[in-house]
């Protein structure tokens, strides 16, 4: 019951809803799969820490899931920028960074 793994999956199946509709306009979806796989693996590092061996492989997967996040507020920002499509980018941008600032304080207790 962690909220930073609800958040994670609820941004994670907005991403989801994204691409697909972002595919079905577009022929190029370079950028939104790149996205699409960030988004995606955040939530998947999550649980791999939650089912982690030690306190190492916990931080570990904490810090993937940070730069993924990282990874998907870059993409996000140039769909933005480019709009490809006409989305509220600022919703979900809002998502991400709710999301990392969950994570560094996640990690700064774990490694306490």
């Amino acid at each position: 019951d962690s909220p930073l793994l609800e958040k994670s999956l609820n941004f994670a199946t907005a991403i989801v809803l994204f691409y697909e509709q972002f595919s079905k306009t577009r022929k190029d979806t370079t950028i939104a799969k790149q996205l699409l796989r960030s988004a995606t693996s955040i939530g998947a590092n999550l649980n791999e820490a939650v089912y982690g061996n030690s306190k190492a492989d916990f931080v570990s997967k904490l810090h993937i899931a940070l730069k993924e996040t990282g990874e998907s507020i870059y993409w996000l920002t140039l769909l933005k920028r480019t709009n490809l499509i006409e989305y509220s980018y600022d919703a979900l941008l809002h998502d991400a960074d709710e999301i990392k600032r969950m994570l560094i304080s996640s990690l700064k207790t774990a490694k306490q």
